[in-house]
């Protein structure tokens, strides 16, 4: 170890002669850092040579260092030295392959490899692990010349770049703050290097990833990729392989190296080993910074540096206030570009919310990055070059805390300590923002705090308690004992209970609800207080908070009389669907199996719906007239409920007396519209029908229609729906027209009449149910299941959202 020499003693004061020992014991260990530094590079660079050469681990190549300096009478660092340097002039032994040179396909054109792109300078994909292996010593010869990590990074893309591919590489180091610091980079646009130059501790990025889990990351697949990381690119898809691997470190891992290619596909096997090995041999170098990597600090001029940082420290860890010991990094041309926290005082917090010592070792702009050219920045500069302790205004310095920006009010002191300076601070506005919150709470909440001394007979009520209570601050607050006297008569018997219980019974909390008169009406409020006992038990102190509840009480009374008018509303509407479904069982009796009628047999569904309480308007009519023929009619009023039924009953005994005296369909339906238009209470109201008259000598059918839809023929274990003639529904246009149709039945027919409920699906189209209807007719027919094919059809949409009606008719075998 070598130290400067002290100057003798030529008449300066002890104080001067004691500072100066101090700065030479400093700089003479200052150099033996160096020296080490220097030492260390050197050796583990040697290291890498032996790992790269022969495969051996980091430490087996430190031992055969050492092994070999013993063996020939040489130090460790002589022997380095020499490894070193036969790796520079080291050739090929006979018969070695060559590397082959970029751009080359690895066997060439007559072993079937496609050439790489001359652009790209790339070889083929799949080059064997030999060959891949000779690249290391390249690479280990190199790295003896590399003085940055750009000169790293440059050397793997030009070692790399050929035989592998590898078009760019981005070296990552960790910030003290924890983000990430682009401290090497070759082959991408500057541009780029740019934006990524210091990356905040985010998820979705491969080189965090590789660093915390140490263990390299395969970005191998970019569509997959994109969806969990950030894919680092000037446009899309620019390198579709990329690889990102740890830089190994005995301790805790902070860089990582990026490979990126510009050809898609995997990493083989063979160069997932060789980029694991380069970024071994280069880890050395790259955990230290660099081969001359590191901060530029200002070393503090000697006689001012009176004291040590670890002496400034300790002084700092009593400190009740926030404080902290600032050393200047400066540029090459002498310029402070920022200062390294080499100290902190326990109360000294970040805007990320690190405190005390986690604060040594980052930098300002990482820990208070808005300072950056404030009147505060400029005042540290001043005072470290003139001496002249800096003590600013008061300013506003926007902080970050819970996700959103807040303005804090701070004076800051500024003192040259040696070449260093020691900054505290001071925040004013912590109590006006916390009494300030409180009353923002009180005023949101609408509630407010009250606090009584019994001892003193003190009572302190904020101001949002004279708001609740209506009452003029200048009356003053109200006693506890008063309290009673200011409730509405009713409350006050169960107030003062609640009161004395509190005062005299020893009872601890007190959670009332009363009413009080005001200007606005009476007011609901709640009291929730407790008391404080002295030693004996006596209360000495009551304090808590009143909240008007009189929103919450109003909300409850409507709450309470909406259910009463809920259930009012509900008992009306079950006895109307009893009186309806009254009225519905005498109007539209339903026979339990089929009937015979005019040499038909007829058979009859209706199935009500499962939604609402109110009956629906569907119904039939079946018939016989005096002259033998039957009338057999389905129809569906529009509406549920009494005025439903009552429209119903109408229909269906209009329709059966017109038919009996003989009118012609037509004209039925004709009377039937206009009776809806002119005669019925409710003007909106409307219906469709299907209406037949059948002459059983002929098995001749005459129907029309109006609105509703085709009656469904089975005939022969086929079903089709037959051809409508014109006619819109009931109730809709005056002077409608309504045309008929006739067709002639075949014994074992059967046609089938029915209500939109037996094929109507919400959301779907009605072609879609009018089919399903056809194909399940005809399977119950074809299945012999035909003799309650009404009752069938209908079970089947049972528990849907309208009422069905079915009638069934069915021609005999054999029938005449």
């Amino acid at each position: 170890m070598t130290h400067d020499a002290v100057p003798p003693d030529d008449g300066a004061s002890p104080e001067v002669l004691a500072l100066a020992k101090v700065v030479a014991r400093l700089r003479s260990e200052i150099a033996d850092l160096e020296g080490v530094a220097a030492a260390t590079a050197v050796t583990e660079r040697a290291k890498g040579v032996l790992m790269a050469q022969t495969g051996m681990s980091a430490e087996a190549a430190y031992e055969t260092l050492l092994a070999r300096g013993t063996r020939r009478g040489r130090t460790l660092m002589e022997e380095c030295w020499l490894t070193l340097g036969q790796v520079r002039f080291r050739t090929p032994p006979a018969g070695a392959a060559a590397p082959p040179p970029a751009g080359t396909a690895a066997g060439g054109p007559g072993h079937g490899a496609e050439p790489a792109p001359a652009t790209g300078g790339r070889a083929a994909d799949g080059p064997d692990g030999d060959r891949l292996r000779a690249l290391l010593p390249r690479l280990a010869e190199g790295l003896a010349e590399a003085d940055s990590e750009a000169d790293i990074a440059e050397l793997l893309r030009r070692v790399l770049g050929g035989p592998v591919g590898v078009d760019g590489i981005m070296i990552f180091t960790m910030t003290s703050a924890g983000g990430l610091e682009l401290t090497g980079h070759a082959g991408i646009s500057a541009t780029l290097a740019d934006q990524w130059r210091r990356v905040p501790p985010l998820s979705g990025v491969a080189a965090f990833e590789a660093i915390a889990t140490r263990e390299p990351v395969w970005l191998e697949d970019p569509p997959q990729d994109a969806l969990r990381y950030l894919l680092i690119g000037e446009v899309p898809g620019q390198w579709p392989s990329r690889a990102w691997i740890p830089v190994p470190s005995p301790g805790r891992v902070r860089a990582a190296v990026g490979f990126l290619r510009g050809r898609p596909g995997p990493f083989d096997p063979d160069t997932r080993t060789l980029l694991g090995q380069a970024v071994r041999l280069c880890a050395a170098l790259l955990r230290n910074g660099g081969p001359g990597g590191g901060d530029r600090v200002t070393a503090p001029d000697g006689a001012e540096d009176v004291e040590s940082v670890q002496a400034v420290q300790a002084v700092l860890d009593v400190l009740a206030a926030p404080a902290v010991l600032l050393t200047p990094l400066r540029s090459a041309t002498g310029e402070i570009e920022d200062y390294r926290i080499d100290g902190a005082a326990p109360e000294s917090v970040d805007v990320q919310g690190r405190r005390g010592r986690e604060l040594v070792g980052l930098r300002v702009l990482e820990a208070y990055p808005t300072v950056a050219g404030t009147p505060l920045w400029e005042g540290y500069a001043d005072t470290l070059a003139t001496g002249t302790v800096y003590e600013g205004e008061p300013f506003t310095y926007q902080e970050v805390g819970a996700g959103f920006p807040q303005d804090s009010v701070y004076s800051v002191r500024a003192t040259r300590l040696g070449g260093r300076l020691v900054v505290s601070w001071i925040r004013h506005d912590i109590s006006e923002r916390e009494a300030r919150r409180l009353t923002d709470m009180q005023r949101l909440g609408n509630l407010g705090w009250a606090g009584w001394q019994l001892v003193t007979d003190r009572v302190t009520w904020s101001e949002q308690v004279y708001a609740i209570f209506d009452r003029d601050p200048a009356q003053g607050p109200i006693g506890l004992e008063e309290l009673p006297g200011h409730v509405l008569p009713d409350d006050q018997p169960r107030i003062a209970e609640a009161v004395h219980g509190l005062l005299r019974l020893g009872l601890r909390t007190l959670d009332q609800q009363f009413r009080i008169a005001a200007a606005d009406g009476v007011r609901h409020l709640r009291i929730v207080v407790e008391a404080q006992a002295d030693a004996n038990g006596t209360p000495v102190e009551v304090h808590g908070f009143f909240q008007d509840v009189t929103a919450l009480r109003d909300a409850e009374l409507a709450l309470r009389e909406s259910e009463r008018a809920v259930l009012v509303q509900s008992g009306m509407l079950q006895a109307e669907r009893a009186l309806a479904a009254r009225l519905q069982a005498a109007l539209l009796p339903i026979p339990d199996q089929s009937v015979e009628l005019a040499g038909l047999c007829v058979g009859v569904a209706y199935v009500p719906s499962d939604s609402g309480v109110n009956v629906g308007g569907d119904w039939y009519s079946a018939v016989e007239l005096p002259d033998g023929s039957a009338l057999f009619v389905v129809g569906d009023v529009a509406g549920h409920g009494i005025r439903a039924v009552g429209t119903m009953a109408q229909l269906r005994f209009t329709a059966k007396g017109m038919a009996s005296t003989g009118s012609p369909l037509v004209e039925v339906l004709r009377r039937l519209n206009n009776l809806l238009l002119h005669t019925v209470t409710e003007p909106s109201a409307t219906a469709t029908m299907v209406i037949g008259r059948y002459q059983p000598k002929v098995r001749r059918l005459t129907w029309s229609r109006a609105g509703h839809l085709p009656p469904l023929l089975v005939r022969g274990g086929r079903a089709r729906f037959l051809d409508q003639p014109g006619g819109c529904l009931l109730g809709a246009a005056r002077d409608s027209a309504y045309g008929q149709a006739v067709i002639d039945l075949e014994p074992g027919d059967h046609l089938l009449l029915y209500t939109d409920g037996l094929v109507e699906r919400r959301g779907e189209d009605i072609d879609c149910g009018l089919e399903r209807l056809a194909r399940a007719a005809e399977q119950l027919v074809r299945d012999g299941a035909d003799d309650e094919l009404a009752r069938t059809l209908a079970a089947q949409r049972a528990g849907g959202t309208d009422d069905i009606c079915v009638l069934d008719l069915k021609v005999p075998d054999g029938g005449s």
